[in-house]
């Protein structure tokens, strides 16, 4: 029978896996202890643009006593146009102007953004982006059924 070599008494060796698994330990609990930051969204402001004036758009009585306000974002002959409420306006400042009014009156309003499929989405973020600025914060974009 054969021995194994003779190994001097003060020759240690180092037993990695027991260091591998507590660093493994501390990795795992410090992932789950850290707190993650929240993920960037559009804050809203109330920050005017110098040489802006908020005008006052007289609020149509069918738009005072409503539940919600759809606001429908249409594409005619290459060109964008809006309707609220069934009245259709040519430019976003109108449109502006109206949901000014109505949040002037009933600020929580439901807003619900009825998107056509041919508009280009940088038209409806831009919608989206002036009812935050008015103040409106329930706004809610249309689904197809």
């Amino acid at each position: 029978m054969r021995r194994p070599p003779h190994r001097d008494e003060r020759h240690h060796q180092l037993e990695m896996t027991p260091m591998i698994d507590v660093i493994f330990l501390l990795l795992v609990f410090f992932i789950a202890t850290a707190s993650f930051r929240a993920v960037e969204e559009v804050l809203p402001t109330n920050v005017r643009l110098p040489g802006t004036a908020a005008e006052a758009a007289p609020i149509d009585p069918e738009i005072a006593d409503l539940d919600e306000i759809v606001v429908e974002v249409l594409w005619e002959d290459g060109q964008p146009r809006w309707r609220v409420q069934g009245r259709q306006y040519d430019r976003l400042e109108d449109v502006g102007a109206v949901l000014a009014a109505v949040a002037r009156v009933k600020n929580d309003l439901p807003v619900i953004l009825d998107v056509a499929g041919e508009a280009p989405l940088g038209r409806a973020i831009d919608l989206y982006d002036l009812c935050r600025r008015i103040g409106l914060a329930k706004i809610q974009f249309a689904a197809a059924a």
